[in-house]
């Protein structure tokens, strides 16, 4: 009927509804079975649930620690709309909603060259038209979501290396190859790598690595928080034949982890692992 109203469900919608999973295999068999897909990225894209423990606060500090090029971070941002702005930072408005987000770190956006690479902070959010800035409770979940979306992209892209892991094919190739030698070392067979991911298949669910920039995602919900250590003078892990590189580090660590997550003991990993 022409006046039937359709909603256009984002995947935090269905996660929430614990539909998800179910709409994500109806896709997965359509493509592979009888080539129908999605016209544009939705049951399979990126979705960021709030975490139990910032629901309170007023502060989101899910990327916090990332090192990130600020031309770059402005440069990748600039098409989703966020700006930077001289005494905020980086800013993106929701009018409709009256609440801007602000991503800060110790970064000179407007500087000509990158003296020293900043560090990501936090994520705020605030009301637009009082300038009060508001609890993560508060904020809508999709619009949450799109948010961390939009940081996930500059760590994946921004980062502080002299190359894009997103693009650079040596580096995903050589963190691959490390990571599936030491797969053999651990006696582990349940990671595959395909692309820039690795693939997990654990006890409590499957979960996909990004090799450039180390997020996590888990298949049955959204983004998995696992804070690394980014001192590399504590908590470093020994890695055999391979060179000092912290990020490829933290990657592996990573996976060893969630390859065998029916040991993992830390309340706040298994909550999220085991959430939804």
């Amino acid at each position: 009927d022409p006046d039937t109203l359709l909603y256009v469900a984002h995947p935090i919608t269905l996660y929430r509804l614990g539909e998800l999973a179910r709409f994500q295999r109806l896709f997965f068999v359509k493509q592979t079975q009888e080539g129908i897909k999605q016209p544009f990225k939705q049951v399979f894209r990126e979705f960021y649930p709030k975490l139990e423990e910032e629901k309170d606060a007023s502060d989101s500090r899910l990327f916090a620690g990332y090192q990130i090029q600020p031309k770059k971070t402005v440069a990748t941002l600039k098409g989703r709309g966020w700006v930077a702005d001289y005494d905020e930072g980086l800013q993106k408005v929701f009018f409709r909603q009256n609440i801007a987000a602000t991503i800060y770190a110790l970064a000179d956006w407007f500087s000509p060259a990158d003296t020293e690479s900043p560090t990501l902070e936090f994520v705020s959010f605030y009301d637009r038209k009082t300038g009060k800035q508001k609890k993560i409770s508060e904020i809508p979940d999709i619009m949450y979501s799109e948010v961390m979306r939009d940081v996930d992209l500059v760590v994946s892209v921004a980062h502080v290396g002299g190359v894009d892991p997103e693009t650079s094919h040596s580096t995903i190739e050589m963190r691959r190859a490390i990571c599936a030698f030491n797969m053999e070392l651990f006696g582990l067979t349940n990671v595959t790598f395909e692309g820039s991911h690795a693939y997990i298949k654990g006890t409590h669910d499957n979960y996909n690595i990004q090799l450039g920039s180390g997020v996590i995602h888990k298949e049955s919900g959204g983004m998995i928080n696992i804070l690394p250590v980014h001192s590399q003078q504590r908590g470093k892990l020994f890695l055999p034949f391979i060179d000092d590189d912290p990020k490829t580090a933290e990657i592996l660590s990573k996976i060893l982890l969630l390859a065998e997550d029916q040991k993992i003991k830390d309340p706040y990993i298994l909550r999220q692992i085991t959430s939804g």
